[in-house]
C-alpha cells in the first residue's frame, strides 16, 4: 500500500515540474508583446507609400539603419491612405512594440489614434511630416525638414533671377499631395518669397500627388490651359521630371524656355539639373534612418529630446549639380 502511494506522489511531484517548466518555457518562447526578451528594441514603422524616388531612398535608410543599429523593425507602407497608417499605429499598439515612427500622409486627423498609443505608454516620433495637432504631448518629437523654408529658398532664387523683368512672370505650380505637411508649407514659403516681387504670379497651382505622371498629367493641362508660361514650381523632383516630358511633347526647351524649380535632389532631379533642364533644386534629405534610430533608442529610455529635429540641407544650381553628382548617395 505504502509503495502505491509513494509512486502515486512521485508521479504527481513530475507532472508538477513538468507543467511548470512547461508553462516557463512558453512565457520565454514567445511573450506576445511584440518586444524580443533580450533587450532588443522594437519599432513600429508606418510609411507614406512609394511615390517617388525620394520614398524610396528613405525607406532604403530606415530598413539600413535599423539593422545597423540591432532594433526590430516592423514596416508597415500605407500606399498613401490615412486609413491604412491608422490601422498599422493601432496593430503595433496591439503588438506592444517599444516605439512607434510614422511619416504622415496628411496633417490633420490623428489625435485619437495618438492618444491610444499614448495611453498604452508607446512613445510616438514623427518623421518627415508634421501633424496638425494642439496636443503636443502626442508624440515626443518631430525630425525632418524645414518645409516653409525649403519653399522660401526655391522662391528667393526665382526673385534674385527676376530682378530686371519688366513685365509679368507667370508662373505655375505642381503641388504636393493635397493636405501634407510638404505640399502646404512649401507652398507657403513660396508665396512669401515671391511677394517680394509683384511681377512674380501664380496663374495655376493643382496638386500632382508627388507622382511622376501625374506632374506629366498636370503639367500637359497646365500647357493647354496657359499659353504663356515662364516658371515651373514643382513640390518635388518627380512631379518636375513628369513635366519635362509634357514640356517636350509641347516643343518647348525644358530649362530654357520654362524655368523648372524643384525641391528634392535625388539622383534622377540632380541629372536633370546638371544637364541643363532644370534650374535649380532646394534639398530635402530622406536619409534620415540612423537619426531616427538614435531617437527610437533615446526615447525608450526615457531620455529627454528636442521637440523638433532639423536635418541639415542645401540648394544647387546646374553648376553646382555637376559638382555634386558623382558623389551622390540617392
Amino acid at each position: 500500500m505504502r509503495t502505491r502511494r509513494t509512486a502515486r506522489t512521485l508521479i504527481a511531484v513530475v507532472a508538477t515540474v513538468l507543467l511548470t517548466g512547461g508553462l516557463a518555457a512558453c512565457g520565454n518562447s514567445d511573450t506576445g508583446d511584440g518586444s524580443a526578451d533580450d533587450g532588443t528594441i522594437t519599432l513600429g514603422f508606418s510609411q507614406v507609400g512609394a511615390e517617388s524616388g525620394w520614398r524610396t531612398a528613405n525607406t532604403t535608410s530606415i530598413k539600413e539603419a535599423a539593422a545597423a543599429a540591432g532594433i526590430e523593425l516592423k514596416f508597415d507602407d500605407a500606399q498613401q491612405k490615412q486609413e491604412n497608417q491608422i490601422k498599422a499605429i493601432r496593430n503595433f499598439i496591439q503588438q506592444k512594440v517599444d516605439v512607434i515612427a510614422f511619416s504622415p500622409v496628411v496633417e490633420s486627423g490623428w489625435d485619437t489614434v495618438l492618444k491610444e498609443a499614448k495611453d498604452a505608454g508607446i512613445p510616438v516620433i514623427l518623421t518627415d511630416r508634421a501633424v496638425d495637432s494642439a496636443d503636443k504631448s502626442l508624440y515626443k518629437t518631430f525630425l525632418g525638414s524645414d518645409f516653409v523654408k525649403e519653399g522660401r529658398l526655391a522662391g528667393e532664387w526665382l526673385v534674385e533671377q527676376t530682378k530686371g523683368a519688366s513685365g509679368p512672370v507667370n508662373i505655375v505650380e505642381l503641388q504636393g499631395t493635397t493636405g501634407s505637411a510638404p505640399a502646404n508649407d512649401r507652398k507657403e514659403g513660396f508665396a512669401q518669397a515671391i511677394a517680394a516681387n509683384p511681377n512674380l504670379k501664380i496663374v495655376a497651382s493643382q496638386s500632382g500627388d508627388f507622382k511622376r505622371a501625374d506632374g506629366k498629367q498636370v503639367m500637359e493641362q497646365f500647357l493647354k490651359a496657359n499659353p504663356k508660361i515662364d516658371v515651373l514650381f514643382a513640390h518635388n523632383d518627380d512631379m518636375g521630371l513628369g513635366a519635362l516630358e509634357a514640356i517636350t511633347a509641347a516643343g518647348k526647351v525644358p530649362g530654357k524656355d520654362i524655368t523648372i524649380i524643384t525641391i528634392d535632389a535625388v539622383k534622377d532631379g540632380m541629372q536633370a539639373l546638371a544637364d541643363g533642364k532644370f534650374n535649380f533644386i532646394a534639398e530635402c534629405s530622406p536619409l534620415l534612418g540612423p537619426q531616427l534610430m538614435d531617437l527610437a533608442k533615446k526615447v525608450h529610455a526615457g531620455e529627454e529630446v528636442p521637440a523638433r529635429i532639423e536635418t541639415e540641407e542645401t540648394t544647387f544650381t546646374q553648376e553646382q549639380a555637376k559638382e555634386a553628382l558623382p558623389n551622390r548617395k540617392y
